[in-house]
């Protein structure tokens, strides 16, 4: 999933608060959480409110340049993490009973060597970084979008969980209680090597990770595909990895585990990977029988009909759909 780079580097200050400290909200059992394109200039509160949504995910955080190791919204060294920047965003969501879930890295960080934990090489500084991102907004979870090259930077991997595990501790310390997640591609029969690489490597490192959120769309395989039964099939593919990973959970825990992200009409790949509204139906109801804790969706802004026949676009579907269709359909997710 993309999102623009840009800006120069500069220093960043790690900020803390005191004992039994808690986020602003929880994050529910099961949550309906779709990205908001943040690098297009939009307001996720706005958006939320025009949409119907109450959580959303916000796209991206990434550094300013290859080898920084300050972090920025959209990687622009003029939109830092601050309250100053997206506070009032938050107060509007959360005075409308929702809340935001940042999330770190997506596909233009991920091929330009501009997320977080493959651009700065100090596993302590990533640690703080992320420190102050959940103690600025209070966050109840927070998202890494890890594809591309990402996957395969094995130095970046293993210092992200590193820090992870790290903030876990601060976190424990200071009363505090934040959830994380991974944003992985999957195939349709669930992750690839590179995916298990990053969550194998999480358990090695004593990282939690709360929640595996696979992106089931673009799947690249030359064929056409039901996208409603790939995603299901993609999905039980990663409740079989984690029983590998996480013996001692149940098949309720592990599936408490998932998310799935589609990408509602036509996807990168083309008409052959068609996300209808039939499809958002059967994975509504599906979701709700496995317990499944997030669906998600890339990205509002496409939540419309407004270019039929074209696919992969950040502002609308492709397909025949009344604006916010999807929006709607799985808002009652949250619950």
């Amino acid at each position: 999933m993309a999102a623009p780079t840009a800006g120069a580097s500069t220093t960043h200050q790690a900020t803390t608060r005191a004992a039994t400290t808690h986020p602003a909200t929880t994050v529910p059992a099961h949550v309906f959480a779709p990205y908001v394109e943040t690098y297009t200039g939009d307001d996720f509160a706005t958006v939320a409110a025009k949409s119907g949504v109450k959580w959303v995910s916000l796209a991206f955080l990434q550094t300013d340049k290859a080898g920084s190791c300050s972090l920025y919204w959209d990687g622009s060294t003029s939109q830092p993490v601050s309250s100053s920047v997206y506070g009032t965003s938050f107060a509007k969501l959360r005075a409308a009973g929702g809340d935001a879930i940042p999330s770190l890295g997506g596909y233009t960080a991920d091929t330009s060597n501009t997320e977080l934990a493959d651009s700065c090489t100090s596993v302590s500084t990533i640690a703080t970084q992320l420190e102050k991102l959940i103690s600025t907004y209070d966050l109840a979870r927070v998202d890494f979008d890890v594809e591309q090259n990402s996957l395969t930077n094995t130095a970046g991997i293993d210092r992200r969980n590193k820090a992870i595990a790290k903030v876990e501790s601060w976190a424990a310390s200071t009363g505090r209680h934040v959830q994380f997640s991974y944003t992985l591609p999957t195939n349709t029969d669930g992750l690839d090597s590179g995916g298990t690489g990053v969550l194998k490597n999480a358990v090695a490192n004593h990282a939690r990770i709360d929640v595996v959120n696979i992106m089931t769309f673009d799947y690249y395989t030359g064929g056409s595909h039901e996208m409603a039964t790939a995603t299901e099939t993609a999905a039980q593919g990663l409740v079989n990895l984690l029983a590998q990973l996480y013996p001692t959970k149940s098949s309720t825990q592990r599936w408490a585990m998932v998310g799935v992200t589609e990408m509602p009409g036509i996807d990168d790949y083309g008409k052959p990977e068609t996300f209808t509204t039939a499809d958002a139906k059967t994975v509504y109801s599906w979701a709700l029988g496995k317990g499944v804790n997030e669906v998600s969706m890339w990205a509002s802004e496409r939540d419309n009909g407004g270019c039929p026949g074209t696919g992969g676009s950040d502002s609308c579907s492709g397909i025949s759909q009344s604006t916010w269709y999807f929006s709607h359909a799985w808002e009652p997710y949250t619950h």
